[in-house]
């Protein structure tokens, strides 16, 4: 990882202290391991852990007891791309802990926010983001769970979310629901809402992927939302769930960098005390190439995404440049990890070692939050 890249924004001396925070977090992460063979326990330590260290702070304002006065992209891009070196599990909890409670910042009322960011700062609550349906995943207008309104003001939630990470030991989840239509063509409404997670009606069946993840499929059975916990005004669901989008979409890049930081440290170790032929690895010239490459480009993709928080904490953004981020670097992490896999040779698919790690964890940064074809569709929009 490259330390300097601060200075290029200027900014090299505000990060330090985070920086060596997160490098201290990290060292005796790869020290004292946590055992991920029970991805719910493991995700409920890493969160003890994170907020331990004080990093759950990151994804609050200050005045619910975060870190900064607002909830910093470049803060969150420097977590993750430390995190992501040393395990997926670790980096996915604390992003979700900003994903899950991130909409409250933006939409929940005074004394809902008051009740749970300072918990979630604490690490005392899990945070899950209910968006994503088995019919509505890239167009997240095509969901189907509908918020019936009832007589005292509440709403009703019956339908399906799936693969919602944290689905089964969340305590808090933010659901986004169809609640009506407008106008004359009848375009659909969805509305925001927060809910505890033992609420009556809520039920999970678990989804076992790739890398160790506590995701499932939740059910929505008339669960009862009253109208305090209703995030923002009737209809403005998606503009909730797009700003929350926005404000993590760099960081995805950002996961995919630490990822690509642990794929060429391993490469280039291995490279260097692997001998063929009478003579190291790291003297063959087709190796070398391959690696070079990979490393000017891990360096243009840490620039995109920097720049790209950078905009976001100013308050400049545009759509195109998370857009242009996440791809850069989720697609440069992905070729990174083959790479080490392919230089270790068959130890590079032996379950355990790290390049095995990971490649099951790598895949899934090019689909969530935004596909990279969506990404392209996001770019072209801009530039065409």
């Amino acid at each position: 990882m490259d330390r300097d890249l601060g200075t290029i924004f200027g900014a090299r001396e505000r990060w330090v202290e985070l920086e060596d925070r997160l490098e201290e977090f990290c060292r005796r992460l790869r020290a004292e391991r946590v055992d991920e063979s029970d991805e719910r326990a493991a995700t409920r330590e890493y969160v003890r852990r994170l907020a331990e260290a004080g990093f759950c702070k990151l994804v609050v304002p200050g005045q619910f007891g975060g870190e900064y006065k607002e909830v910093s992209a470049t803060a969150m891009c420097l977590a993750r791309q430390w995190l992501a070196r040393e395990s997926g599990a670790c980096d996915t909890a604390l992003v979700m802990q900003g994903l899950g409670s991130y909409p409250v910042t933006l939409a929940g009322s005074p004394s809902l926010q008051r009740d749970l960011l300072p918990r979630v700062a604490r690490g005392e609550v899990i945070c899950a983001f209910a968006l994503t349906e088995p019919g509505a995943g890239s167009d997240v207008s095509g969901m189907q769970t509908i918020a019936e309104p009832r007589d005292d003001g509440s709403v009703a939630l019956r339908g399906h979310k799936t693969f919602i990470s944290n689905a089964g030991i969340a305590d808090s989840y933010v659901v986004f629901a169809r609640e009506g239509s407008d106008g004359p063509d009848q375009k659909p409404r969805f509305g925001a809402f927060w809910l505890p997670g033992d609420a009556e009606g809520l039920s999970v069946d678990p989804i076992k992927v790739t890398a160790p993840h506590p995701i499932g499929t939740v059910h929505f059975d008339g669960v009862v939302v009253p109208p305090e916990h209703r995030l923002g005004e009737p209809g403005e669901g998606l503009r909730i769930a797009l700003g929350n989008l926005d404000q993590f979409r760099a960081t995805v890049g950002a996961a995919a960098l630490g990822i690509a930081d642990r794929a060429i440290e391993e490469s280039v170790r291995h490279l260097g005390e692997r001998v063929q032929f009478g003579r190291p690895l790291a003297s063959q010239q087709g190796l070398r190439f391959a690696m070079a490459e990979l490393a000017a480009d891990h360096v243009a993709a840490q620039l995109m995404v920097y720049r790209a928080a950078a905009a976001r904490d100013r308050g400049d953004a545009t759509p195109d440049q998370p857009a242009m981020a996440k791809l850069l670097a989720t697609e440069l992490a992905q070729r990174a990890v083959d790479r080490c896999v392919q230089n270790f040779g068959g130890r590079g698919v032996v379950v355990g070692e790290v390049p095995e790690r990971l490649y099951r964890e790598v895949r899934a940064l090019r689909i969530y939050e935004g596909t990279s074809e969506i990404q392209k569709l996001v770019i072209a929009r801009a530039l065409l």
